[in-house]
């Protein structure tokens, strides 16, 4: 055995794999070749795939991926211990995962996304399969495709706990190990005709529901949830919705419980509009039909991805005392017709049915409908399952739902009259919301005394239930990494939930351009003084005080431009704003809109308002505005700039108001800009950065060299006063050149003295033109006199 230390490794292609690199020589001597097993021993042990790495690592470290660095309780840096590990083949291999997991990966495709793995009781595994180093004959894209299709894009993060192993010691899967989900399916059972895709509810499948909010964590398989299967057993009125039905699919798992309608926060409203419906449709029929109605319901239940919708629909349907069949469009859609086409015909005849006889009345939920009916190029079988849903719901038949994160990419066709004819839209949590939130999913977990929620909620602008879920995971596992085998009575601190806000990527936010901060905040930024309240009047004060707003009777400004010279610190001001932690912010480059393909511009800005809007309150920061809205009318790009200007413009200013989303454009030429963009609605508040003057350049300097140990030789005022023509970049440029100096001169080097100063202004120079800034100032003149 040798002694390393534990580095995570910087390779994405290593995440979550199970896998620790080594140097080759340390493999020689420990007598291994590639793709061998080891065990490491941290604060635990686990065991994990040994693989060369590059030559020219260290040979004293060991680079774990970030998931088997947890395994073995370690963090970067830490000491480990590395020795040959004895493998032997599992005879049972059961785990513990999401609700939304466990309900919809079957057995077959859990084993065949461990196989190869080497795994050890109490380990957290990925669903990744080994594609790496694949077994011999193993279907790698098969498994990938099968896992996509249940779980949805989330599978490549889900985490699984190994709850058994059998025998004890590492062991890995082949195709003969028992795999299954602790206390729920495995191999050995039977597969049902359409596994995978209809489900009970008692399934514990959130879809974008979220997560159960009742306890800190969603009861998994065989784990009663609060309230559990009392619930059933005392509420006549939901019997189905979380027992009876169940036994008409053994596939199901366990039954998860349905919160009550009080307990849905923010979605209570909606949920309770959606019971009334049903209790119309259910209790009171032959009344729609007197007064011209029809007795049939069909919903639509659009929202963010993770806010909650299918969970109010098993609440509403609980609370009418109907049951609830499930039907996940993805995992249909992924199969091939026919088979698609007999599981949508299940589902129905579950619904009306309930394979029970009883006829009470029934819910029929479609999860992500528009993966089933899309609105581009629908496929034959989105007609037969129109056809199929319309017959089903026909006056005396259940009442269907669907649900949908992009209720604009559904086939129109299922919108008709007879079939979903309403729609109920759930929103983000706003800051209050998102405190009861957080109250719920941490109502059963220690927590110290400096906790404060409210502080937790207000860092977490756009989060929804599923991403609050998160980040009460990823605060306990950092207080169970700090405690670890030192103190039992661990609890989670203020500093654990808000390590974690930073860690969580929110739903909304996935599909990337957000703008880091970097720790930065508004008082890290030196002068500025007029900018800066500027940007706090028309960004920060709608989202802290719009009761301000609402009193006065006035909108809060929609938009801003900042313009000034190159390096004056545009882009470093909207990067401390989104520090404020207040918003999110999305940075988009002028021409990263910009497509050759007629109408792909125009889809990439209505697609990035949307992610705004979901991720509300937010900030869309459009630098170099000038290259993405330029005067209409001169381009000779086929006009794709001038439909791209006539999009920004319906998105600032259409017929569908911006609530809680603000636009901040920057530009060094703001005379390019079309007109329009600049009218009072859109970027209505023109700011100008100046050059900064010798006292600003004395606080950038100070700003930027906070944690520089400068010389008591140094004179930042003076040196500022002698800096006539340098932007903003410029004077941090300098600070770091004159530590370069330093370090030039002794890598040991502990300060920076006047004369690595000097020397750094030979290299540096300013940057400024003095013609643009005449020229900026003079628009700026211009724009204020008239």
């Amino acid at each position: 055995m040798l002694e390393l230390v534990a580095r995570l490794a910087p390779a994405a292609a290593d995440a979550r794999r199970g896998v620790v690199r080594l140097h080759p020589e340390v493999l020689a001597a420990l007598g291994l070749r590639s793709w061998d097993a080891v065990t490491l021993t941290g604060a635990r042990v686990t065991a994990a795939l040994a693989v060369a790495g590059e030559r020219g690592d260290p040979h004293g470290q060991a680079r774990f991926d970030d998931v088997t660095l947890s395994n073995a309780g370690l963090t970067d840096g830490a000491t480990v211990v590395v020795a040959p590990a004895s493998v032997t083949a599992a005879r049972e291999v059961r785990l513990v995962g999401s609700a939304l997991t466990t309900a919809t990966v079957a057995p077959a495709t859990l084993r065949l996304a461990l196989t190869g793995k080497v795994l050890v009781r109490g380990d957290a595994v990925s669903l990744l399969p080994q594609d790496i180093a694949p077994a011999a004959g193993a279907d790698v894209r098969s498994v990938r495709r099968a896992l996509a299709a249940a779980v949805g894009g989330t599978w490549t993060s889900e985490l699984l706990t190994v709850a058994v192993a059998d025998p004890a010691g590492p062991v890995t899967v082949t195709p003969s190990t028992v795999v299954g989900w602790q206390g729920g399916r495995d191999t050995g059972d039977p597969a049902p005709a359409a596994a995978g895709a209809l489900r009970i509810p008692g399934s514990g499948v959130p879809g974008n529901g979220g997560p159960a909010l009742a306890g800190p964590a969603a009861p998994g398989p065989g784990v009663p949830g609060p309230g559990g299967a009392g619930r059933g057993s005392a509420a006549p009125s939901a019997v189905g919705a979380t027992g009876a039905a169940a036994g008409a699919d053994a596939s199901a798992g366990p039954a998860e419980p349905v919160l009550p309608l009080e307990d849905l926060a923010a979605n209570e409203a909606v949920a309770r509009r959606l019971l009334d419906w049903f209790e119309l449709m259910f209790r009171r029929p032959e009344l729609l039909t007197r007064l011209g109605g029809d007795a049939r319901l069909g919903v639509l239940v659009s929202g963010p991805e993770g806010a909650g919708k299918a969970t109010l629909v098993r609440s509403a349907a609980a609370a009418a005392g109907a049951r609830c069949v499930e039907l996940v469009a993805p995992a249909v859609a992924a199969v091939e017709p026919a088979a698609a086409a007999e599981r949508v015909r299940a589902a129905i005849a579950q619904a009306r049915t309930g394979g029970t006889g009883t006829g009470a009345p029934a819910v029929l939920l479609v999860h992500d409908a528009h993966a089933l009916l899309p609105a581009t190029d629908p496929p034959p079988l989105a007609t037969l399952v129109l056809d199929e849903l319309r017959a089903a719901t026909a006056p005396g038949g259940p009442a269907l739902v669907v649900t949908s994160a992009e209720p604009e990419a559904l086939d129109p066709r299922l919108r008709a009259p007879d079939l979903v004819d309403r729609e109920l839209s759930v929103g983000l949590p706003d800051a209050a919301t998102r405190r009861a939130l957080l109250e719920r999913l941490l109502a059963d977990v220690p927590r110290a005394d400096d906790v404060d929620l409210g502080a937790v909620a207000a860092r977490t602008p756009g989060f929804v239930v599923a991403d609050l879920a998160a980040v009460r995971r990823e605060a306990a596992v950092s207080a169970a990494l700090r405690g670890a085998g030192s103190d039992p009575s661990e609890q989670v601190r203020q500093s654990d939930l808000l390590d974690a806000v930073g860690s969580v990527r929110p739903i909304s936010l996935s599909g990337g351009g957000t703008l880091g901060s970097g720790g930065l905040t508004l008082d890290d930024v030196g002068d500025m003084t007029e900018v800066k309240a500027a940007l706090t009047e028309a960004v920060l004060w709608p989202l802290r005080h719009p009761d301000s707003f609402a009193r006065l009777g006035v909108d809060a400004p929609r938009g801003v431009l900042l313009y000034g010279p190159p390096g004056g610190g545009k882009t470093f001001l909207l990067r401390a704003l989104a520090g404020s932690g207040d918003l999110n912010v999305f940075a988009v480059k002028g021409a990263e809109l910009l497509d050759k393909y007629v109408g792909e511009s125009e889809r990439a800005v209505r697609e990035l308002f949307r992610r705004a809007a979901e991720a509300a309150p937010a900030l869309i920061f459009l630098d170099e505005v000038d290259a993405l809205a330029p005067r209409r009318g001169g381009s000779t790009d086929a006009g794709v700039a001038d439909r791209v200007v006539a999009a920004l413009l319906t998105e600032l200013d259409g017929a569908t108001p911006l609530r809680e989303v603000v636009v901040v454009g920057a530009t060094n030429r703001p005379e390019l800009i079309d007109p329009a963009m600049l009218r009072p609605g859109r970027l209505e508040r023109l700011v100008f950065v100046p050059p900064p003057d010798a006292a600003a350049r004395a606080d950038i300097l100070r700003a930027a060299g906070r944690d520089v140990p400068l010389a008591d030789d140094v004179d930042l005022d003076a040196l500022a006063s002698d800096l006539d023509g340098y932007s903003a970049a410029d004077c941090a440029a300098l600070l770091r050149e004159a530590a370069l100096t330093a370090m030039r001169e002794s890598l040991d080097a502990g300060e920076v003295t006047a004369a690595h100063l000097a020397t750094a202004r030979r290299a540096v120079r300013a940057s400024l033109d003095p013609a643009q800034v005449a020229e900026l100032e003079a628009y700026a003149r211009r724009r204020s006199d008239g």
